[in-house]
């Protein structure tokens, strides 16, 4: 019953889409990209790249201040089996999270990094390949009680990837896992950095993207119809800091949350027949005092 109750409130939400007092839409998304899965800014080109998920081009694209796309690169010898989400680091370098993992059953995780200076160019080799596992996963897949080896959201910090995971199990209790992988080429073991609990109904809490501040004092976790943030934590030890959950008063198919400054989230959400296929804006402080 608490599962037929939750799925009757998301179809509820979903049919009367209501106007959010935090939210503002900058436009609408391109009709060519229905499943923006990640989204970084650029303060050098003012673009914002994306992509999209399993099923779709191994392409990523420079949407400008219209949404228009201003730029789109094929990325050569790779194929997109399930690109989540995409970030940068300080110097401008892009990085594509090749780790969609619905099933639990992939070996063949992996991150591309795109040179800042291939990004004029109609397309790009991957400068490196950052192959990856996670040491506690014994079985592909595991056991359904098991399934915390999805993830769709990730940051560049101080040379090092951190992975938050989607938790797919039965029985979801809102457990989602960060992992710490070195930038730079080969294979790695993902290090397991710790916990962190969402809330527990699957709909409402289950995590679909990430990012950190430009000035790395702040940490974004997204999902439908909120955000984490995470503050005040010691170099990567994020959990032990200050965690606010902030409502967005809105609830779409959220995949993709960037900062624009260190205040300013800019939000997508993928387009299904009735609503959705948006870029968002919101400010933090404005989410702070209406928390």
């Amino acid at each position: 019953m608490r599962n037929y109750l939750s799925l009757l409130l998301v179809f509820l939400l979903l049919a009367c889409q209501q106007n959010s007092d935090s939210l503002t839409i900058l436009y609408s998304l391109p009709h060519k990209l229905k499943e923006v899965s990640g989204i970084t800014y650029s303060a050098q080109t003012n673009l914002i790249w994306t992509l999209e998920d399993s099923g779709n081009s191994n392409t990523i694209y420079g949407l400008n201040s219209n949404g228009t796309i201003a730029k789109a690169i094929t990325i050569e010898n790779t194929e997109n089996i399930d690109w989540e989400d995409i970030t940068q680091d300080k110097e401008g370098n892009l990085y594509i999270g090749d780790f969609g993992n619905n099933d639990n059953a992939r070996k063949d995780l992996c991150i591309y990094k795109i040179d800042k200076n291939a990004l004029s160019s109609n397309s790009a080799v991957p400068a490196i390949k950052i192959s990856f596992a996670y040491p506690e996963q014994l079985d592909f897949p595991p056991k359904k009680k098991d399934l915390f080896y999805d993830v769709e959201g990730f940051f560049e910090f101080k040379n090092n990837f951190y992975l938050f995971t989607k938790n797919r199990s039965k029985g979801f209790d809102g457990t989602a896992i960060l992992y710490k992988i070195p930038n730079a080429s080969g294979f790695h073991q993902a290090i397991f950095m710790g916990e962190f609990k969402t809330c527990e109904d699957y709909n409402f809490c289950a995590i679909t993207s990430a990012s950190i501040s430009p000035d790395e004092s702040k940490i974004v976790i997204l999902n439908h119809d909120k955000i984490w943030l995470l503050e005040n934590f010691e170099g990567d030890n994020f959990f032990n800091g200050t965690k606010t959950e902030l409502a967005l008063n809105h609830f779409s198919q959220k995949e993709a949350v960037c900062f624009g400054d260190n205040d300013k989230l800019f939000i997508a959400d993928e387009r299904n027949k009735t609503e959705g296929g948006n870029m968002y804006n919101v400010s933090l402080k404005k989410l702070k005092s209406k928390s």
